[in-house]
C-alpha cells in the first residue's frame, strides 16, 4: 500500500475509535460486537414501558397515564434512529 492509502486507513481507524470506542476495541481484540447503530436495548425497553403505560391508561381511563404512555412510546420509537447523534449535532443524514 502507498503512504496515502495508509494515511486514509489510519484516519478511518481514528474516526471509528472516536465514534464507537466499544466496537473499535472489540474489533481490535477480535471479539465480535454489534456497532452502536444496531444496539437497541434501551429503545425496546422504553417502547415496551410506554406501550404498557398507554394500554393501562386506556383500560383505566386515566388521561395522564395515556399521555405519559404516548410520550414514552414516542421517545422509544425515536431511539431506533441510527442517525440521531448526527442530527443532534446539526449534521444531515448520510447521502444514499
Amino acid at each position: 500500500m502507498t503512504t496515502h492509502e495508509d494515511r486514509r486507513l489510519d484516519d478511518l481507524a481514528e474516526r471509528l475509535r472516536h465514534d464507537d470506542p466499544r466496537f473499535f476495541h472489540a474489533l481490535e481484540a477480535g471479539t465480535p460486537c454489534r456497532p452502536r447503530e444496531y444496539r437497541h436495548g434501551t429503545a425496546w425497553l422504553t417502547l415496551a414501558v410506554g406501550l404498557g403505560a398507554l394500554a393501562l391508561g386506556i383500560i383505566l381511563g386515566h388521561g395522564l397515564l395515556i399521555a405519559g404512555g404516548l410520550v414514552l412510546a414516542g421517545i422509544g420509537a425515536q431511539l431506533f434512529d441510527p442517525d440521531r447523534g448526527r442530527v443532534r449535532q446539526g449534521i444531515g443524514p448520510p447521502p444514499g
